[in-house]
């Protein structure tokens, strides 16, 4: 039984009758950091095992697009071939400017330098990428191209600050979930190289020495406990916490709008709450991921979201996710994205889209949305004036996106909430350096200890910032770099 054991408290050295495996470095979570990590720890010479779970390895990254946000150096040898210039600074200031306020300088320095380098590494683990650019603005290709405009690169502020260049690089796969092939050949890899798999494992808890070092873990495996010596040290790669009610409540309520997870439902929290059992500091713990795609089609994009003020909030050329969470925080909860018969469309991903509001005039969906008298047909009127001649000075959103709102019917689509598909995934977790260690309140390293994906505060840290193929760059690179420190340890 292991009634007494908690992810929330650790259990002493000396309370362990029996090491019943024994390796050097113990992984937790069998996805897209902890592949990494082991394959890593594996290049460096340790003895890895690790526990999943699940019944299968891939985690919710074999959930995912398969977009891998990579750049800087002069560009990726695919973004060279399309005839983009990605120049590292370029590349560093984006990926500060979409971390946010908590944006980690050092980490997104490693990263902007390295990416080039990890993009190699990806292929020569076997993970295909056809090489070829799709422009355009898409949720994730259907096609199997590899280079796609993943964030808001050329949206502003973002294409102010730095020269604008797409770094959506997605394994070659036709059709939506490139992520299941990406995480099938990371994961053949590392038991190709010798990683000793555990499936049907729950990781109980840590276990602790005198002196606070992690020396291993609690497992329960096949219905029965095992305890499992680590001799350089444990890699908590066991995802986020959206799946977790009680800890999404806690730290991120303003995620339970969205109504649907953005994972595989084992991000319960179970890797954060263990490296708080034993000191560990978090990061970011209200910042997640929210995104309720309103294109495709493309011609969604022209349209204009307004709030119970009959007032713009956005400009809608931004990556979805950052429109979400400005979606999401207009007051009320409620939204619309206004559209004419010339762009009109239901969204690819929720086609039965509330329609608020049809009308021949704006003055009628105006009366139609109970919206103060005047305030959406002035807001129309002057994003049309602008919009004729290729301006939009309030939310700067680019021409290729500009056009007036001229042709009846208009309509407007219901982004209220209630109304809306949302899709989430929390962005906090445990504070870690950059080469893995978690870190406690002092931003002491933790002896024995280390994250990376979810499970830890990467690049990713605001949902404002996000862009796609953030996620599984940050968590295959800074995967790889907790397993090489952990090797090399102890």
């Amino acid at each position: 039984m292991d009634m007494h054991y908690s992810t929330a408290r650790p259990l002493r050295i000396e309370e362990v009758p029996l090491w019943h495996i024994e390796t050097d470095v113990a992984v937790v979570g069998f996805g897209a950091a902890g592949s990494c990590a082991a394959i890593e720890a594996r290049g460096a010479g340790a003895a890895v095992d690790i526990f999943e779970l699940a019944s299968a390895p891939g985690g919710s990254a074999s959930l995912s697009g398969g977009e891998v946000y990579v750049g800087g150096n002069g560009g990726t040898d695919v973004q060279r071939a399309a005839g983009f210039e990605d120049l590292t600074e370029d590349f560093r200031s984006y990926l500060m400017m979409a971390g946010g306020p908590a944006a980690d300088a050092e980490r997104v320095g490693l990263y902007a330098e390295q990416a080039l380098g990890h993009f190699d590494w990806l292929r020569e683990q076997g993970v295909p990428f056809k090489g070829s650019y799709l422009p355009g603005k898409w949720i994730e290709p259907t096609t199997d191209d590899t280079l796609v405009w993943s964030g808001s690169e050329m949206a502003w502020p973002f294409a102010a600050r730095a020269k604008p260049a797409p770094r959506g690089h997605t394994v070659q796969f036709k059709g939506w979930g490139g992520g299941k092939l990406l995480m099938e050949v990371l994961c053949a890899r590392a038991l190709e190289v010798g990683v000793v798999a555990h499936y049907s494992s729950r990781a109980l808890a840590l276990i602790i020495d005198s002196e606070g070092a992690v020396r291993g873990l609690v497992i329960r495996q096949d219905g029965a406990v095992c305890y499992v010596r680590a001799r350089k040290g444990v890699i908590l790669c066991a995802g986020g916490f959206i799946a977790n009610q009680d800890m999404v409540r806690r730290f991120v309520p303003q995620a339970l709008a969205c109504q649907l997870q953005v994972s595989g439902g084992n991000d319960n929290g179970s890797g954060i709450r263990m490296g708080m059992s034993v000191g560990a500091a978090t990061l970011n713990m209200q910042e997640f991921f929210a995104t309720m795609p309103f294109f495709p089609p493309a011609s969604l994009v022209k349209g204009v979201f307004v709030n119970e003020r009959g007032q713009r909030f956005i400009n809608e050329d931004a990556y979805h996710g950052r429109v979400a969470h400005y979606v999401l925080r207009q007051p009320n909860g409620r939204a619309w994205l206004l559209v004419d018969n010339a762009i009109f469309g239901r969204p690819v991903i929720q086609e039965n889209i509330v329609i608020a509001a049809v009308g021949d005039t704006w003055a009628e969906l105006e009366q139609e949305l109970d919206l103060p008298a005047g305030s959406l047909v002035h807001t129309v009127e002057a994003f049309n004036r602008h919009a004729a001649e290729g301006q939009d000075p309030y939310f700067h959103k680019h021409s290729e996106w500009l056009r007036p709102l001229s042709e009846p019917p208009f309509a407007a689509l219901s982004y209220c909430q209630g109304d809306i598909d949302g899709h989430a995934f929390t962005l906090g977790g445990l504070a870690t350096l950059p080469s893995g260690e978690v870190l406690d309140a002092d931003s002491k390293p933790i002896v024995g200890l280390y994250a990376a994906g979810r499970t830890a505060c990467g690049l990713p840290r605001w949902g404002e910032g996000y862009s796609s193929g953030l996620s599984l760059g940050d968590s295959t690179f800074f995967g790889r770099q907790a397993g090489f420190t952990a090797a090399s340890c102890g």
